[in-house]
């Protein structure tokens, strides 16, 4: 008979779990968040502010979390020990507070490991704690932080009537860092700049370098930086830039005029140290760079490997690695690289802000053989798992040693300067392959006489700054201290489901109505755009979480100084309502125009793309003529309109609503079919058959819909209580507010 239950978050761990753990064990999942703050109260923020106290209603998210806390609440009653194995971050803190609240637990025991190995499980259970007080304050206040601003902030955009829903504390400030670089580049006036070479019979080109006559340029910095958001391509080597084509001609001419030698030659032997092992954010990066995963697929695939055992905890911002870690990858090098051992262990040095109580993301087991589970895993889950052993392995290992050589020739006043670069020992690079390619220069001697054997310019143009990629974008959020490890994938999958931004040739562009949330937001809460301003908001968190401050104190404080002088002064902004139908007319005109033409003005009608139809879109007209729909027939081979099920008669009386027997989840009174037509589509839900219920904001969510699983509903789950809601499981958060 089990005495002992262990709580988790994910389904996906508990088989794993139950196995290392054996039948004295009963494991079970929260399936994340069981609770959140309910809509009631003012402005539904289900919390109240009261002087420096603030006072919380939390309630079960949906129908399938409380099946969830019934069946957790019978299986305590089955056992003697209660044990609390949420993740083991501010997040997974804050889970398990809601669990002992729900569950009536007094005392439980918090155990927390960041592998899913039988040693750290079993460790982990033999050194139980108490819960943490501090990160339990610090989530409850961003809890409350996110609600207050997405909720009181979101009315805000709804004014502008295009279509805007939310506005986030770190939706607002990283939908900002998009729009300002758009706004970069569309200010953006490109230059003619020549590049002027010379080519040698020596087997080289060099590229012009300045007069000698001039004052010496400072010596170009070697930055030997790790940047896991690009991929390896390097900018082709140019010369100083000639900013005219006269310029450029005049030096092409003087150096077909004098002779050639050379008045400086350089070697050296640089060490490239090895990268850190992964963190969220730059396995996000590298994940996004070579794999072309969107930062939240990234996650949902690490989590899979993380809940298989295969590697540790994919929420940390810490680079720090467990000293059997390292001595495990060590004796793999010497057993399979032994050129590769460094002298002493490799250490990398995390942000300020790194909980050094984790660990970077790394593989459990160096020495699983890569055969056995490239037939286990599917390809994503291997892909990535590959990539995540090579960039721990690699952390360990010695430097790479690189021969670069820099050579400077004078043709008469002109000097001339060509780099190379030979890697001598790829050392970490034998794993973690970014280093440039070799350029390879002839060995010369200073003074040497060159034979010249051409000599030209390249005319080129600046560039505008690029637009983020997604890798990019994480980047520059950890850079300046937007949201933190677990809400970098959430915050860009926000922003594409908003429809502030899509994704396009792998880059963030912003969407006119992003462009324009964001410009309205520039005049009505300017502060909460500011990079600087949501990073303090960040380091406050972290400093409740540190016992450094109390949760309830800064909230009240943080709403009462500057969040409510802030909302009175955003609503006396004014809407301006041409732009908004400005914005809607580029949004519009961004479809792809189809040949055939609209049967009343024969414009041709607009592609609005729809993935519930086979053709994957239908046809619409843009141009002003209202209802008219065309979809793709099979049967006919032909576009046509939408055969609708209404009567030609107006004045028919309307068939009747159908009565169903499932009882409405907010008064029990039965709930009734109700047809209607979508996007031209016969559509049918499900909602409350009570005279008023439209009227009661309880009623608001009761709306289910037809899926292949049955009636769904977003706010109650499936409507079917025999059978749980699947789409939510593995989701740490579902968050109702506007703040998504």
């Amino acid at each position: 008979m089990p005495k002992r239950l262990l709580v988790v978050e994910s389904p996906g761990k508990v088989k794993k779990l139950s196995q290392i753990l054996g039948a004295d064990w009963i494991v079970r999942a929260s399936c994340g968040h069981i609770r959140e703050l309910s809509n009631d109260g003012d402005d539904s923020l289900g919390f109240t502010m009261d002087g420096n106290s603030v006072r919380c209603n939390y309630v079960p998210r949906d129908q399938r979390a409380k099946e969830t806390i019934q069946q957790l609440k019978a299986a305590v009653r089955q056992v003697d020990e209660v044990v609390l194995a949420t993740d083991p971050d501010r997040e997974g803190e804050t889970i398990a507070w809601h669990l002992k609240e729900t569950l009536g637990l007094r005392e439980p025991k918090r155990v927390v490991y960041t592998e899913i190995t039988a040693s750290a499980v079993k460790a982990a259970i033999a050194h139980p704690r108490k819960l943490d007080t501090n990160l339990i304050g610090a989530g409850l206040c961003r809890d409350c932080l996110d609600k207050l601003v997405g909720y009181k902030g979101s009315p805000l955009v709804w004014a502008l009537n295009n279509g805007a829903k939310s506005v986030g504390r770190v939706q607002s400030a990283t939908l900002h860092l998009i729009c300002q670089r758009e706004r970069e580049i569309q200010v953006f006036v490109p230059q003619d700049y020549w590049s002027v070479w010379v080519d040698y019979q020596e087997g080289f080109r060099a590229f012009y370098k300045g007069t000698a006559n001039t004052p010496t340029d400072t010596p170009e910095a070697e930055t030997e930086t790790h940047d896991d958001a690009v991929g390896n391509n390097p900018d082709k080597p140019e010369s100083k830039r000639v900013l005219s084509e006269a310029e450029a001609t005049r030096l092409v001419e003087e150096a077909k005029r004098h002779s050639h030698q050379i008045i400086h030659v350089e070697g050296k032997l640089v060490y490239r140290q090895p990268p850190p092992p992964f963190t969220t954010s730059t396995l996000q990066q590298a994940a996004g760079s070579k794999l072309k995963f969107a930062p939240d697929k990234t996650m949902q695939v690490a989590q899979k490997l993380y809940e298989a055992g295969l590697i540790t905890y994919m929420r940390t911002d810490s680079v720090m690695l467990s000293p059997d870690f390292c001595a495990s990858a060590r004796k793999w090098l010497e057993q399979n690289d032994p050129q590769n051992v460094p002298q002493q262990v490799a250490k990398h040095r995390s942000s300020k802000t790194a909980q050094e109580a984790h660990e970077a993301i790394r593989p459990t087991d160096v020495f699983r053989p890569s055969v056995q589970l490239r037939a286990e895993l599917p390809e994503d889950e291997f892909n990535l798992y590959v990539m995540i052993w090579k960039r721990a392995v690699a952390s360990q290992c010695r430097p790479a040693q690189l021969r670069k050589t820099l050579i400077i020739t004078k043709s008469g006043n002109i000097l001339w300067q060509a780099r190379g670069q030979v890697v001598e020992f790829y050392g970490y690079a034998k794993y973690w392959p970014n280093l440039s390619k070799d350029a390879v220069l002839p060995l010369l001697q200073q003074g040497q006489a060159l034979t010249l054997e051409n000599a030209g310019h390249d005319q080129k143009q600046t560039q505008p700054p690029p637009r983020y990629s997604e890798p990019k974008l994480v980047q520059l959020m950890e850079r300046k201290g937007i949201g933190r490890p677990s809400t970098y994938a959430p915050t860009v999958a926000t922003l594409k489901k908003r429809n502030y931004v899509e994704l396009k040739k792998d880059n963030l562009q912003p969407t006119a109505l992003g462009l324009e949330v964001d410009e309205f937001l520039q005049k009505a809460l300017p502060d909460l755009l500011e990079a600087e301003f949501t990073a303090k908001m960040e380091d406050a968190l972290d400093a409740i979480s540190e016992g450094k401050n109390s949760w309830q104190h800064y909230l009240t404080t943080w709403n009462q100084n500057y969040f409510v002088p802030a909302l009175s002064k955003a609503k006396t902004v004014v809407v301006n309502p041409s732009t908004t139908a400005k914005t809607n007319n580029l949004v519009e005109r961004k479809y792809e125009t189809s040949k055939t033409r609209c049967p009343d003005c024969k414009n041709c009608l607009a592609k609005i793309p729809s993935s519930k139809v086979k053709k994957k879109y239908f046809l619409k007209c843009v141009s002003g003529c209202e209802n008219i729909v065309l979809f793709w027939s099979d049967f006919h081979k032909t576009w046509e309109a939408p055969k609708t099920k209404t009567s030609p008669d107006e004045n028919a009386p309307k068939p009747s609503t159908k009565v169903t027997s499932y009882p409405c989840p907010v008064c029990k009174k039965p709930l009734e079919e109700y047809s209607y037509i979508k996007d031209g589509q016969n559509k049918t839900m499900l909602r409350c058959s009570g005279q008023e219920s439209w009227k009661d904001k309880k009623h608001k969510d009761v709306a289910y819909f037809h899926t292949a699983k049955g009636w769904w509903s977003p706010k109650f789950g499936n409507l079917d209580l025999g059978k749980p809601d699947s789409t939510n499981q593995g989701n740490r958060k579902k968050m109702v507010s506007p703040n998504g």
